[in-house]
């Protein structure tokens, strides 16, 4: 019995999402998917809400994000193992499906580690458009693994900068993303320390991968007016900013509950005073108030960002072809004869 078609699932493999960026391009792919959040993050109210699902290890972390609205529920599965560069592995893997509400049915299912690169790009451009000093042109990347060249080209393709100071503690590292950037428009300025990427800096943005509380910035290195993107804490007993940063800053994320357990702010207090950023595009909030102001968004990457992500790709496989049906779902004819779909099957002997 061949399945019939709206059984079959498409599936976006990692060619599948690799060919959909190079025909629609990676700067449009950045803006569709920093539209999709934007236009989710101001329906907030609408979707369930709950911080991740954690398993923690000694080294690493496994993790499920769930969210839903009423028409369409998406999770991710997503780990997180900084040890496994040394072993030649991605620090970061994921997958993610998206499903109708109304029958439970999947709708896609999808690799995310590229995707997910895509995203957190987006979701950080997407922030600094609103809270990052108007006119910014210069960003220093503090961490040069894997997300590095998505966030430049994010920051150059939604917010305009023209230039990017590279800093990483391992040289190879700022090396593969200088020679990554080489044909991007920006002008790339490698650095042997942090003080020096910052130097001239309006936009930081850090992204680390050991899985320790680090201090890649101190308070003495940041100065006024400046916008912080901390992307690289992400789970508990894991920061990069001294603790006086924080306290110096407005700081903005995205979902306090989860934010509290994994961000920069699980060194503050519970009621640390943090603003929501959707609140900041719904006009509830205020963002960037003066040319002083030091603005700071704590993210960890919530489920909502993934929900938009696979919603617009979802859109695009659809439109490009680009997926495979995948025989996921048991569809008897008779809904309530599955046992009898299996005898029938040309693999029963009976058959």
């Amino acid at each position: 019995m061949l399945p019939s078609e709206k059984a079959l699932v498409p599936f976006v493999s990692v060619d599948h999402m690799m060919q959909l960026i190079h025909q629609i391009g990676l700067p449009q792919m950045l803006t569709g998917i920093a539209k999709a959040i934007e236009e989710d993050f101001l329906r907030w109210e609408q979707f369930d809400k709950t911080p991740r699902v954690a398993a923690h290890s000694a080294v690493g972390v496994i993790e499920l994000m769930p969210t839903a609205d009423e028409t369409h529920y998406a999770f991710k599965y997503v780990n997180g193992h900084p040890k496994n560069t040394r072993e030649g592995l991605q620090t970061v893997t994921a997958f993610g499906l998206l499903a109708d509400m109304d029958t439970g049915y999947p709708l896609l299912l999808s690799e995310m580690t590229m995707l997910t690169a895509l995203r957190t790009a987006a979701m950080s451009a997407l922030a600094a458009k609103h809270l990052a000093p108007k006119g910014a042109t210069v960003m220093a990347m503090i961490g040069n693994g894997a997300q590095s060249e998505f966030q430049c080209l994010a920051m150059q393709t939604l917010v305009g900068i023209d230039t990017v100071r590279l800093y990483d503690t391992d040289t190879q590292a700022t090396a593969k993303c200088a020679a990554n950037l080489a044909q991007s428009g920006l002008t790339v300025v490698p650095c042997k320390t942090p003080e020096e990427a910052m130097m001239g800096a309006q936009i930081i943005t850090t992204c680390t991968a050991d899985k320790k509380n680090a201090t890649i910035l101190t308070g003495n290195m940041v100065g006024e007016g400046v916008h912080i993107n901390a992307i690289g804490g992400d789970c508990p007993g894991k920061t990069e900013l001294a603790a006086d940063i924080l306290t110096r800053a407005d700081v903005f994320v995205e979902y306090p509950e989860q934010t509290r357990i994994e961000g920069e702010i699980q060194q503050m207090a519970e009621d640390f005073p943090v603003t929501e950023f959707w609140q900041v595009l719904n006009g509830a909030a205020q963002g960037r108030r003066s040319e002083a102001q030091i603005t700071l968004f704590d993210s960890v990457g919530f489920a909502i960002e993934d929900f938009s992500a696979l919603r617009f790709v979802h859109d695009k496989a659809r439109e490009t072809g680009l997926n495979l049906p995948l025989d996921l779902l048991a569809d008897p004819d008779d809904p309530r004869d599955l046992f009898g779909m299996l005898m029938r099957s040309p693999h029963s002997a009976a058959a």
